[in-house]
């Protein structure tokens, strides 16, 4: 579905999407109502979707409201803190903007925006993320543990190619999971039969 989306070599400069190519919300890539997304427990197929619509929102959320990087990066999608927070938002969003919603649910939805962004703030400060470069959120080590790597600052060019790849490597990731598990049931089945 990623590739489809984009529907073009990620090298070529005659891409056919433009700066708002992602940005359309004209309708949701997901047919169902609004519902907490736990991404730890995603399929492969499900995270492919839910990547995508959260991009979108995530997209529209930064231009409207004319959001600094220091509030949402361009990576935020590397970075597990602000992936949960932005989804928590965004369902909040589609809930306070349900039609059948009482007429102050936006304006909820605008407090909560408030206390959401800084949230983000204090998110992207601790992570490290910036507009042009990116590096993996630090991690303490508790006593006991090894010590946490030594990380570095990664620029990264081509924002849409990264989360490109993010997203594929993170469904190639799921799908083998889920085929490892099944081939897991396949065996410990074929084996309980022949016992």
């Amino acid at each position: 579905m990623v590739e489809q989306l984009f529907n073009w070599e990620l090298g070529d400069a005659e891409a056919p999407f433009d700066d708002d190519a992602f940005d359309e919300l004209g309708g949701p890539l997901i047919a169902e109502p609004p519902h907490p997304i736990n991404w730890n427990l995603l399929s492969a197929e499900e995270a492919e979707a839910e990547w995508i619509e959260l991009n979108r929102w995530v997209n529209w959320l930064r231009r409207t409201y004319g959001l600094p990087a220091s509030v949402v990066p361009p990576f935020w999608h590397r970075h597990l803190e602000l992936v949960w927070e932005l989804s928590a938002l965004h369902l909040h969003w589609l809930c306070a903007y349900d039609p059948d919603q009482h007429g102050s649910a936006p304006f909820g939805w605008h407090r909560d925006f408030a206390d959401a962004r800084q949230r983000l703030h204090d998110w992207v400060a601790t992570s490290g993320t910036r507009l042009d470069r990116d590096r993996p959120t630090r991690q303490t080590s508790w006593p006991g543990e090894p010590s946490a790597e030594t990380i570095e600052d990664v620029v990264v060019s081509d924002r849409d190619k990264d989360f490109v790849d993010f997203v594929t490597g993170d469904v190639d990731r799921r799908r083998q999971a889920e085929s490892d598990f099944y081939k897991r049931e396949e065996t410990e089945r074929a084996t309980t039969e022949h016992v």
